[in-house]
C-alpha cells in the first residue's frame, strides 16, 4: 500500500533523481512504460495498489480512477490538469495537485522560437537544402509586429517580455486581465476582437474553454488578420484543424506551428503535411531545467499531500 505509479514520458525514459525523496520515505515507485503515453489498459494494470500517482499529459478516463480504490493523491508535473476527469477525482475524494508555472520558461522559449522560425522560413529552407537546393527566401523580422497573446498566465507573460524585448508590439487578451502586469515596452491588454484584427503572430496560452469547443474555429480563424502566423504550444483541441487547413490552403493564415496534438503522437493528416505547418513533438516543457523544476515541484506536492491526506474508505 506504498506504491507510486510514475507515468510522465520524461521521467519514465530518464527518471530524475528527484523521485529518490520517495523512495527514501518509503514508497516504492512504479513506473509505466518507457517513454511512452500509457494507454487505458496499462493504468487499469498499474493504478490499482497505488497510493500516489505522478502524473503526465497521458488521457485519463473515469473507468480509470473508479478502478484505483487507494488512490489518495494525483500530482501532475506542470500546471494543466485538462487531461484529468477533475469532477470523478474530486467525488473520489482524489486530490489533484499541479506544479505550476514549472515549465513555463521552456514552453515560453519554444513559443518565441517557432515564430522566429516562421518569419524566417528555418524549416523549409533547412529542408530544402538538405536535399540539395539552395533556395533563399527574404523573411520578416519581428521588431514592429504586433504579437498577439491569448491567455496571460505564467507562460503568457513570459512570452510577453521575450517578444517586448525583440522591439514587438504585444497585445494580450485575457478574460481575467491583471492589471498589475504592464511591462515596459508597447504592452496593452485588448479585447479578444482587437488581437484577432491586429496580431501578426498569434499565440494561444490558455486554458480550453468552459463549453469543450476550439477557440480558433473557422469564424474566429476569418476575423483574424490576413497571413497571420499562428503558434499552439497550449492545448490542440484549441484550434479546429479543418478550419486551419482551410485557412492555410487560402492563403488567410501564413504559417501554423504546433507543440501539441489531440493524440500522441499524432497520426499522418493533411494538415500535419502541409508545407507551411511546423510540428515539434510536445517539447515545450522538455527541457533539463523545466522537467527538473517540474519534478521537484510534483514529487513536493506529492509528499505533503500523502502526509496530509487520509485513506480512503
Amino acid at each position: 500500500m506504498n506504491r507510486i505509479l510514475i507515468t510522465p514520458r520524461s521521467l519514465t525514459r530518464n527518471p530524475d533523481p528527484a523521485l529518490q525523496a520517495l523512495v527514501l520515505n518509503g514508497y516504492r515507485l512504479v513506473f509505466s512504460r518507457a517513454g511512452e503515453t500509457p494507454d487505458e489498459a496499462t493504468l487499469l494494470d498499474l493504478l490499482p495498489g497505488c497510493v500516489g500517482w505522478l502524473a503526465g499529459v497521458e488521457p485519463v478516463s473515469p473507468l480509470v480512477l473508479e478502478s484505483a480504490h487507494d488512490l489518495r493523491v494525483i500530482s501532475r508535473n506542470g500546471s494543466g490538469s485538462d487531461n484529468l476527469p477533475l469532477e470523478v477525482a474530486e467525488r473520489l475524494g482524489i486530490q489533484v495537485l499541479r506544479a505550476a508555472g514549472a515549465n513555463a520558461r521552456g514552453v515560453a522559449e519554444l513559443a518565441i522560437g517557432l515564430m522566429l522560425a516562421s518569419l524566417r522560413h528555418v524549416p523549409e529552407q533547412s529542408a530544402a537544402l538538405k536535399a540539395g537546393n539552395w533556395q533563399r527566401r527574404p523573411g520578416l523580422e519581428i521588431e514592429g509586429r504586433t504579437l498577439g497573446l491569448i491567455g496571460c498566465g505564467a507562460v503568457g507573460r513570459l512570452v510577453a517580455r521575450f517578444a517586448l524585448a525583440l522591439d514587438a508590439r504585444v497585445r494580450v487578451f485575457d478574460p481575467y486581465p491583471d492589471a498589475g502586469f504592464m511591462p515596459e515596452g508597447d504592452f496593452a491588454w485588448a479585447p479578444l476582437e482587437q488581437v484577432l484584427e491586429e496580431a501578426d503572430l498569434l499565440s494561444l496560452h490558455c486554458p480550453m474553454p468552459l463549453n469543450g469547443l476550439a477557440l480558433l474555429d473557422r469564424p474566429v480563424i476569418g476575423r483574424m488578420r490576413q497571413g497571420c502566423h499562428v503558434v499552439n504550444t497550449a492545448r490542440a483541441a484549441l484550434v479546429d484543424e479543418e478550419a486551419m487547413l482551410q485557412a492555410l490552403e487560402s492563403g488567410h493564415v501564413r504559417v501554423y506551428a504546433t507543440d501539441v496534438f489531440a493524440v500522441e503522437p499524432p497520426a499522418p493528416s493533411r494538415l500535419l503535411a502541409h508545407s507551411r505547418v511546423i510540428a515539434t513533438p510536445h517539447i515545450g516543457g522538455l527541457t533539463a531545467e523545466s522537467i527538473r523544476r517540474a519534478t521537484v515541484g510534483a514529487v513536493e506536492n506529492l509528499q505533503a499531500a500523502l502526509r496530509n491526506q487520509p485513506a480512503r474508505r
